[in-house]
């Protein structure tokens, strides 16, 4: 049975008929209040971003209880996070004046569930004191049946089952329902293997957490007397993040509220970012047609941003089709209009936001002065991470990274390193235990014992003890045969690492390939694998800045050691992930190109669904600011030391022109603003070509800046001014080749900057050194 209402401290039925007033209603806009007090039957409280929608939620409850409509034991709260049902419980305490006790029911999807399977648990073919796997235990047992099964587990390793059948068990899939258009998962064995697990997890009384909402969506399916018993004790139903809930969720929660139907959903469509792990936006799409009759109450008046940051984010997420709709506003000042700058490349997109962000500090952009706890960059793909933090530690920015380790923190950074530690200085011993085994060479516990006690009986290090006790025969059986080729490799390595015309960002390519590292993440299947890969990606990249492998080293080594983790101020970086339900008064958004943002591999794999979810996204991200807000894109990126043309992102031709102050030079950013502006001849490019361009204060700001450093420019440019009045290679009408834009006519010429008719791509600006002539393109590489 619930816990009794009347418990010490909860709210006596005499407190409640007093009549006391009711201070949680004060200071509600009308949207909010009505939110509040409309109690009974369907209501979807669509909240945008920052409209307050956590003071209206808690209100709410706080307004449940305060009436007498319901006591703490029937109201069902559910929250995504711990730390949520935490602050909820301590505002409605802190609206109401006195503590609520009593409130069982209000937590986290898999706290609910958990009490509610430990009540029913026989049901299920469980005991009441099952056990909870946590991920490490869960794969280890899909190892022990992938091996049962004789599957090479290293084709189909056990993290990428359980990815799958995490995401069965998300859509309410038991074995038995896992539809015909799965058969092929996991080399046609996953749902026999996923029957294989459920089973065995019942022999072990044991769940995941996919089966704490699965085994009670299947009581409350199998078993109607138990779902009228809660459906009588739930009376209210609260949900937060409604846009977040995956399928079994959506269900579980569609059963219980299918009596009385008094269930508030409290989301935005607009911030549904999380796809990838099973959250369905269609949900909150189709909640008027789950209840019939429903109230939808838009909450649009923001708290948060100013003015031209509302309008930038409201322009942009009106392009997606998917959506219900609703307008934000503010009654702040108007504010610094939202900007926008381009980039030569990525380490001076780095550079330029380091020399602002330390400009900012002291006010001398014409605005109020920032703390760095007021500034947060906001980035795509953790990988993008890489640059900033070097700045950063070159410069003595402090800075913390939310969500995830530092870059050079990072597991396969850690690894990395280690390797290029020993190909420079074989007789590092840390860095040859930290890779002996990684990727996995046989080398365990024994037989490392082996090399280290040959090493210490012969006085040398670690590798030449490896090689020496595989020699003698020490070693035995795959050990030996993997310590001799990765001693052979080592000292192929090491000859290059010293050799002074070798290229040391080959070498870095080379060993990570010939290690077998680079190939053990490829055949990883886990979510994590693809950006550890791009980090990897961009630790080659940052040895481009660096004459060789050691200099790179002691670079890395020294930065770490003058970092240190003392308080104060930091400048916040994160994932646009990461910055979910957070605000700073300044944002900083890079990288908005094709590719990288939206994420290329997103549409590739989900479509338009997917390109709508990278739009949510870059809204969430601009909704994030609270008074300035600034986007960023490179023209170029190096991958692998050749320079390649990035497209601006097609979000940048969303973004409203009367609310974006560009502050990029014309021409110096190697092509247009992308495609939909090149086609119309109007926009944002054509904003940015204007000769009215000069006088913005965006313009004076950078001339006065160019004094001072070079323009931004690739690194093989930054030596030499520019000279606008160069005589170009090139003359009107010579056909050219672009790597990204393909083939093109020459229009106009001004200095080294020419203007191409693409064939394809539309006229674009671009730099003459990024462009070959036609009859040359034969030696480009296609």
């Amino acid at each position: 049975m619930p816990e009794d209402a009347s418990a010490p401290g909860t709210l006596s039925a005499r407190a409640l008929a007093a009549g006391r007033p009711a201070p949680y209603l004060e200071g509600l806009n009308p949207a909010q209040r009505e939110a509040v007090e409309a109690l009974d039957g369907p209501v979807l409280m669509l909240a945008g971003a920052g409209t307050g929608k956590t003071r209206a939620l808690t209100a709410r409850i706080a307004h449940l209880l305060h009436t007498g409509t319901a006591r703490p034991n029937e109201i069902l709260a559910v929250t995504f996070t711990n730390k949520a049902a935490r602050e909820m419980k301590e505002r409605v305490s802190q609206l109401l004046g006195q503590t609520v006790e009593g409130m069982p029911w209000l937590g986290t999807f898999h706290a609910i569930c958990v009490k509610l399977l430990r009540r029913h648990a026989e049901l299920v073919g469980l005991k009441p004191n099952f056990t909870i796997l946590d991920t490490d235990d869960q794969v280890r047992l899909l190892k022990q049946l992938i091996l049962a099964a004789n599957i090479d587990e290293k084709r189909w390793p056990a993290r990428q089952l359980a990815a799958i059948i995490d995401n069965w068990k998300n859509r309410a899939w038991t074995p038995d329902k896992v539809p015909a258009g799965e058969a092929n998962a996991f080399n046609r064995q996953g749902i026999a293997l996923y029957a294989q697990y459920q089973e065995r997890l019942r022999e072990l009384n044991a769940v995941d957490f996919g089966d704490l909402l699965l085994h009670v969506l299947a009581i409350f399916q199998g078993h109607d007397d138990i779902l009228e018993q809660y459906r009588r004790w739930f009376r209210y139903i609260l949900v937060d993040e409604y846009q977040d809930t995956n399928i079994a969720q959506y269900l579980w929660l569609r059963l219980l509220a299918g009596g009385h139907r008094n269930i508030c959903c409290v989301g935005d469509d607009d911030q549904s970012i999380y796809g990838w792990r099973g959250a369905e936006v269609g949900n909150i799409l189709r909640f008027e047609k789950d209840f019939p009759g429903a109230r939808v109450i838009r909450l649009e008046q923001n708290y948060r941003s100013t003015p031209h940051i509302l309008a930038t984010a409201s322009k942009l997420i009106a392009a997606n089709a998917g959506r219900l709709g609703k307008t934000l506003w503010t009654d702040r000042a108007e504010g610094e209009k939202v900007r926008l700058i381009g980039h030569w490349d990525g380490e001076e997109e780095a550079r330029w936001i380091g020399d602002e962000i330390e400009a900012m500090q002291k006010g001398t952009r014409g605005m109020r002065a920032f703390g760095l706890d007021e500034i947060a960059i906001l980035v795509r793909a953790s990988h993008q991470m890489r640059a900033f933090e070097d700045r950063f530690l070159t410069i003595g920015l402090p800075y913390r990274v939310i969500g995830g380790p530092r870059f050079y923190e990072r597991r396969e950074i850690r690894d990395a390193m280690a390797y290029f530690r020993l190909a420079v200085s074989p007789d590092d011993d840390l860095a040859f235990e930290r890779i002996a085994n990684t990727p996995k060479r046989g080398i365990g516990d024994k037989a490392m014992q082996v090399i280290q006690r040959t090493a210490r009986e012969a006085g040398v290090p670690l590798l030449e003890g490896a090689r020496r006790a595989a020699e003698s025969g020490a070693l035995t059986g795959k050990a030996k045969g993997e310590m001799l080729r990765l001693a052979a490799a080592f000292a192929r390595w090491h000859a290059l690492a010293l050799d002074p015309k070798a290229s040391h960002i080959e070498l870095a390519e080379q060993i990570l390939d010939e290690s077998g590292y680079t190939e053990m993440w490829q055949n990883d299947k886990t979510p994590e694998a693809p950006g550890r890969l791009e980090n990897l990606k961009e630790l080659v990249k940052a040895l481009e800045e660096f004459e060789n492998l050691q200099g790179f080293l002691e670079h890395v080594a020294l930065i770490m050691d003058n970092d240190t983790e003392a308080e104060g101020a930091k400048v916040s970086i994160m994932t646009l992930h990461a910055a979910k339900g957070l605000e700073f008064p300044a944002v900083f958004l890079p990288g908005w190109e094709d590719g990288l943002f939206p994420s290329q591999r997103s549409m590739d794999e989900n479509g338009l669904k997917g390109l709508e979810e990278e739009r949510r996204l870059a809204y969430v991200g601009i909704t994030r600011a609270e008074e300035l807000c600034t986007i960023s894109f490179a023209a170029n990126r190096r991958v692998y030391g050749q320079w390649q043309s990035a497209l601006p992102s097609r979000f940048i031709d969303e973004l409203p022109e009367e609310h974006v102050e560009v502050l990029t030079p014309p021409g110096l950013y190697g092509g247009g603003y992308g495609a939909a502006a090149t086609a119309h001849g109007s926009g944002l490019e054509a904003r940015a070509a204007r000769a009215d361009v000069y006088n913005s204060p965006g313009w004076r700001r950078l001339q006065e800046r160019s004094a001072e450093r070079g323009m931004s420019q690739p690194r093989a440019a930054r030596h030499q001014v520019i000279d606008l009045e160069a005589v170009s290679a090139f003359t009107e009408g010579d056909r050219v080749f672009h790597d990204k834009f393909g083939y093109g006519v020459v229009c106009a010429i001004e200095g080294d900057k020419l203007e191409i008719a693409f064939d394809k791509a539309g006229r674009k600006k671009v730099v003459a050194s990024f462009v070959v002539a036609a009859d040359a393109a034969s030696d480009v590489p296609f």
